[in-house]
Formats: C-alpha cells, structure tokens, sequence
C-alpha cells in the first residue's frame, strides 16, 4: 500500500441517519455545542447560489498535491448522494482546483457540495449555480492533473481536522466539521440550544435580552472600570 498515492473506496457511513436532522441546524448553533471551534477558516467561503442554504453531507475527504486535482477528479466519480467532498490542497492558493464544467459535472452526480481549501475558477457562472460550493479565493491559473494524493483518508481543511464519514455542515455563515463518533450527543445538543437561541432573538428585539452576565464577567476578570475620560 503507498502512503501517500492511494484510494480508499469505502468510508464510515454511521452518522447517515442524522444528516436530515441536521439539515434543519444552522451551522452556528452547532458551532456553539461544540465549544466554538470546529469552524473551518474564513477565507473557505460560500462561491455559488444554492436555493437550499444549508448543504449537509458524509465527508468523502481528498488529500491533494498543491495546485493538483487528479484526485478530486475521482472523488467528484465516487461521491453521490449524502456526501460531501472535502479537500486538502496544503495551503495553496496559486491554481484553481475546478470551475464551471466540474462543478456541473459534480452537480448531476447528486451530492451535497463541496469544500476546497484552495481558490476555483469560473467565478462568473459558478456565482449562478444552485449547489454548494465552498473555496479560498479564485483565480484563473488552472490545476495540474499528476497526483500524487489520497481519497478518504484524514485530512486538515481550512485548519480543522476531517475524518471520512465525518458530518460537513455548511450555510451561508461557512463550514464546519462534526466528528462523527460524536454527532449524536451534539445534535441533541444543538436542538435543545436551537430553541434557547431562538428565544433570546425574541427578547432582542424588545430589549427585554439578559445581560447581567456581562457586568458579572467584567467583574470576575477584574477589569478596571472607571467614571472620567482617559488623560
């Protein structure tokens, strides 16, 4: 077996059963069960238009040479249904991964979407399409197609860590990863915490929202508060 230059063909897929449950989630309040930090970076942002905001799937993960594709390619021929392509790119950010005629191509397959951690290409019509994609950045510069690379093997995308069979939520926030050995307890979690935050956007907008923790938290940090200007 070649570390490194491999594919596997098959992926954990326990965590199918609680993708329908999670479509219904914003990725921020999953976010928030998850003690804030399973968000992929900023810079992978929304490029395309889908109708449905959010795009939750079983991460079918690719680990890509710099400015490469050859492997997100196949995994665009593996993934179908319920599956979100995820992808490793090491950073870079000088060649586009796809453009318009991939994305086409992975929209007719019936996945979820896809995640890159590089730029794509054709931004144009892909700022018209209605199916989920996620990228740092774009540029006309295209991808090499030589490899090496891996499918469905642990990655690190966006700075955060990716197993295959993990849940890939996103909306129009961003992405986030949902581990899967633990999606059960944080989506129950995230359902109970759903209806707390959606109470607190009623009482904010009567100014009638909690807010003695603030002065409490200040307190316990022993923050300086003084009545005058600064001199």
């Amino acid at each position: 077996m070649s570390a490194g230059n491999r594919i596997y063909l098959r992926r954990p897929a326990d965590a199918e059963p609680l993708l329908e449950a999670f479509r219904r989630l914003p990725a921020a309040v999953v976010a928030d069960c998850m003690s804030r930090l399973p968000a992929l970076s900023a810079e992978i942002s929304l490029k395309t238009a889908p109708r449905q905001t959010i795009m939750c799937g079983l991460a079918v993960t690719v680990k890509a040479r710099s400015g490469d594709n050859l492997m997100l390619h196949k995994a665009l021929d593996m993934a179908g249904r319920n599956d979100v392509i995820i992808l490793s790119n090491e950073g870079d950010r000088s060649q586009s991964l796809m453009g318009e005629v991939m994305a086409t191509y992975a929209r007719q397959r019936g996945m979820e979407g896809i995640v890159l951690d590089g730029p794509v290409r054709d931004i144009e019509g892909l700022s018209r399409m209605d199916f989920p994609i996620y990228a740092a950045g774009h540029t006309p510069g295209g991808p090499f197609k030589d490899g090496p690379g891996e499918i469905n093997v642990p990655i690190a995308c966006g700075k955060i860590h990716v197993s295959p069979g993990d849940i890939v939520l996103g909306d129009a926030d961003g992405v986030i990863v949902i581990p899967r050995q633990d999606a059960a307890r944080i989506l129950e979690a995230a359902q109970a915490y759903l209806i707390v935050d959606e109470h607190n956007f009623e009482l904010a907008k009567t100014g009638a929202l909690e807010r003695s923790w603030l002065d409490e938290t200040l307190r316990t940090k022993q923050v300086e508060i003084i009545d005058d200007v600064f001199r």
